[in-house]
């Protein structure tokens, strides 16, 4: 028998509400599939399933309020029979699966049809093909369901959600800068390539698809850490834990106050179109508090640009498990020395900062040198 518990969000998550299943007993899942709806302090999070299985039985109902790690429900693998019998009979109707061909199976799962739901019109009311094909058309021509618009909370309770999200911001925060130790370093970089590039890259483009220069920062923080993978992963049971591939935390502020910082995966296997498009929905779902469980437990380290608040420079707490934080400060025009000659020319500070206890300055100092390197080679992004 499999357990499903209630993952941790990030350090700063003890505990959830329920708020919602999406499966019930029997229901066959796969892994990261979204199986139920929880509430912590900061959003309402899609939390996916890590297994394939079978539901067998659900532990807890929606609205209880539990701590991270209860057994939210039991699952059986995929094949196996239920480990109790039914506590009654089922009707003979519900205990025959509807006949149905392999191909018309197979179109139902391409067509999103729920079978079962399906009278046959073949032999002995067997579900065809052409069955499955009429269905999805007639799903297609019915009118869409007319959308739920939430009621706003009413202030007393966004004031509790508030301070309960500071509350628990407070309390990783604290938790970083007493179990974690430090160091940082910063470095001041020129951006005159980055933005002619990106100027020239954006001419042809809408403005709805144009490339912001925090794109071309994330992709050159996930390729220097190619060369540095001691920065990425996390610190668990005294020892460090490299990152299977690089999930970067974004930071993105709330409306409301407060921030959360979900993961882009795999930044250093996409494009910079891929990224820009990945940027912008997490942006507009975190603010909309509609986030997935994976995207708030995997990253693997976080950036923060502050640099549209007009801040220079980011001094930041690392974020556990997670073993570094870099920071993006504002573009700036500066007087700047290149091949003895003076000029004017946007530069932008970038920071590291990284546990000791498993890298050191001289590796920090050559991470921000690499990024350096590439952000002067924009194209090669």
């Amino acid at each position: 028998m499999l357990e499903f518990k209630l993952p941790s969000l990030g350090a700063d998550m003890d505990e959830g509400t329920l708020l919602e299943w999406k499966v019930k007993p029997g229901d066959p899942v796969r892994k990261g599939q979204v199986v139920a709806v929880v509430d912590t302090s900061k959003a309402a999070v899609d939390v996916e399933i890590w297994f394939d299985g079978v539901i067998e039985e659900l532990k807890i109902p929606p609205g209880e309020r539990i701590p991270v790690g209860t057994v939210l429900a039991t699952l059986r693998e995929p094949g196996t029979a239920p480990t109790t019998p039914a506590s009654s009979p089922p009707s003979p109707a519900s205990s025959v699966p509807p006949r149905i061909s392999p191909a018309a199976r197979k179109r139902a799962l391409e067509l999103d049809v729920d079978a079962s739901r399906l009278s046959g019109s073949g032999p002995g009311g067997a579900i065809t093909l052409a069955d499955v094909e009429q269905a999805a058309e007639r799903a297609k021509a019915a009118p869409p369901a007319p959308a739920i618009v939430p009621a706003p909370e009413p202030p007393a309770a966004q004031a509790a959600r508030q301070a309960e999200m500071r509350k628990a911001i407070a309390a990783a925060m604290s938790h970083s800068k007493r179990e974690i130790p430090h160091y940082y370093l910063a470095e001041t970089m020129p951006m005159a390539r980055a933005q002619a590039w990106l100027n020239a890259a954006n001419a042809g483009r809408p403005i709805t698809g144009r490339l912001l220069m925090a794109v071309l920062q994330l992709k050159a923080v996930a390729l220097a850490l190619d060369k540095f993978p001691e920065l990425n992963g996390y610190y668990r049971d005294g020892g460090f834990q490299p990152g299977s591939a690089t999930h970067i935390g974004v930071a993105i502020s709330l409306r409301q106050g407060g921030l959360i910082a979900p993961a882009i995966h795999d930044v250093a296997g996409k494009s910079l179109e891929a990224l820009m498009n990945d940027l912008t929905d997490l942006v507009k779902r975190t603010r909309a508090g509609s986030l997935r469980s994976s995207e708030l437990a995997d990253p693997t380290i976080t950036v923060t640009n502050l640099g549209e608040q007009g801040v220079e420079l980011v001094h930041g707490v690392i974020y556990p498990p997670q073993v570094a934080l870099v920071g993006f400060g504002r573009v700036a025009e500066r007087a700047w020395v290149e091949n003895g000659a003076l000029s004017l020319i946007p530069v932008v500070t970038a920071s590291l900062a990284a546990d000791h206890r498993v890298s050191d300055g001289h590796r920090g100092a050559l991470f921000l040198a690499e990024l350096h390197r590439l952000l002067q080679q924009p194209e090669s992004l």
